[in-house]
């Protein structure tokens, strides 16, 4: 394991204050700057290309294809998770349920209008999707939504009259630090601005190859065709046969930080990332206990501790930075951390 007294990403990171809050929003990396600043000066400039070019997305989404174990054909782009969620409950026929854990907000208006149904169950886990959380979430689904559709999409594919059941994971506060096999569910969102350090404006989804024949491309256009370039004007000939004919038209400067932000965690590791992160946590949550303060118990890298979100804002004042959320004081760990970070915030908090 790495020494938790160094960050992961070297010069990378320079943050003014102790930042501990990447659960709100992660830092950029330099590089990540400078390929964004770059990209603005030479628009600015009268850029041969116009304001960008598609391979830098096609890179960027490669790179979330490679982070999260899927193939770059099951990856589609877009600006936000709201946008990919509102995109699959159009898709939902009337009469299907969305059922949600109580800790998330459904995405209620889309469903309402095809005549959906939304509801909530006790949340199937705290933290990441760990192997055995994902059973249990599964078995919450099946028990709650007694044979019931749970994201049930168009058609019969079993046969015989049973609802399909499709599975939606989102992996914004997990995707960056830890390991991700999105082939496993029906549908991942990971939004890039907090843990895979990209600039707002980048998000994505991926999509097994059953489930994108259940999905509406109500954002298709020029971009989303077979062939990119023979659909400039009058309809899309043929849509992508890849989970890129879900694509929104991509925000250049977004995706052009994404890409190099998603090479710099390729290039440390996930796991290495994952170690760091949870060692932090760790180291975090026993100088709690040692304070007298309970934190939530849990194998993640947020720690939140109940009944101290009152002190955020003195952090801020003495140059912490990290939320109050619910009443929880929550630190967020990230590879820029280190455990100087960790003692800074217990020593304020035993003040």
């Amino acid at each position: 394991m790495d020494s938790l007294d160094q960050p992961l990403g070297g010069a990378e990171f320079a943050p003014k204050k102790t930042y501990l809050n990447t659960s709100a929003c992660g830092l950029l990396p330099r590089r990540t700057v400078e390929a964004v600043t770059l990209l603005a000066e030479e628009t600015a400039d009268g850029r041969p290309g116009g304001a960008g070019d598609f391979d830098l997305v096609d890179e960027a989404r490669a790179a979330f294809g490679r982070i999260a174990g899927v193939a770059p054909e099951r990856v589609a782009v877009g600006s936000s998770v709201a946008v990919h969620c509102g995109m699959i409950a159009q898709s939902l026929p009337a009469g299907s349920e969305v059922l949600f854990p109580r800790a998330t907000s459904p995405p209620s208006s889309p469903p309402s209008r095809s005549g959906a149904t939304s509801r909530s169950a006790s949340r199937p886990w705290s933290g990441s999707p760990s192997p055995s959380a994902r059973d249990r979430a599964r078995r919450l689904l099946g028990r709650a939504v007694g044979g019931r559709a749970y994201g049930r999409l168009r058609g019969d594919p079993g046969g015989g009259g049973r609802p399909r059941r499709a599975h939606l994971l989102d992996a914004t506060q997990s995707a960056g630090w830890l390991p991700l096999r999105a082939g496993e569910w029906d549908y991942t969102v990971a939004g890039g601005y907090k843990y895979l350090l990209c600039p707002r404006g980048a998000s994505f989804l991926t999509v097994t190859e059953e489930a994108q024949d259940s999905l509406l491309a109500i954002h298709a256009g020029w971009v989303t065709g077979e062939e990119l370039w023979v659909n400039s004007y009058g309809p899309v000939r043929e849509l992508a046969r890849s989970a890129r004919r879900f694509d929104e038209p991509a925000a250049f400067l977004s995706y052009y930080g994404a890409a190099r932000s998603l090479a710099l965690l390729e290039e440390i590791g996930i796991e290495r990332i994952e170690a760091h992160d949870k060692g932090l946590a760790a180291r975090f949550r026993s100088g709690l206990l040692a304070l007298g303060h309970a934190p939530v118990m849990d194998d993640s890298t947020v720690v939140a501790v109940p009944g101290l979100g009152d002190r955020a804002d003195a952090l801020r004042e003495a140059g912490v930075l990290l939320s109050d959320r619910a009443g929880n004081l929550r630190a967020s760990f990230h590879l820029y951390n280190t455990a100087a970070d960790v003692d800074r915030v217990l020593e304020l908090l035993a003040d």
